[in-house]
């Protein structure tokens, strides 16, 4: 494809798992996505958490100067399954509210390692 694309991605949504496997080159990417969106000036948009390959990309991308915004339905932030929202949290009644919200925040998507969880979310 040749030419400037008339619509520029502004926000990227990261869907990944909430564990960080069992190879270290999983983490080794999840971080390098997080400084490469923020060296781009590309905002993260992701479900929330701090745990694992989730807080590996949005504390990168945090850390490196991106916008992070973390999406999660209320009972799982309130119970405190997934550890901290690194920046920014929005909170939705549901699991489906929280994959419509991260749609309608987003440009773009990218997946990385995950289990049957990620597989829903893009499904």
């Amino acid at each position: 494809m040749e030419g400037n694309s008339a619509h520029q991605i502004k926000n990227i949504c990261v869907f990944c798992g909430s564990n960080p496997g069992k190879n270290a080159k999983f983490i080794e990417t999840a971080n390098n996505l997080g400084r490469v969106l923020a060296k781009r000036k590309i905002h993260l948009v992701y479900g929330g958490g701090s745990l694992a390959l989730m807080g590996y990309v949005s504390t990168a991308s945090y850390v490196e100067g991106s916008q992070v915004l973390g999406i999660i339905p209320t009972a799982l932030a309130k119970e405190n399954f997934v550890g901290k929202i690194i920046r920014e949290e929005l909170q939705v009644p549901t699991m489906q509210d929280k994959i419509w919200k991260m749609h309608d925040n987003s440009d773009a998507f990218i997946v990385l390692l995950g289990g049957t969880g990620t597989l829903e979310e893009i499904f």
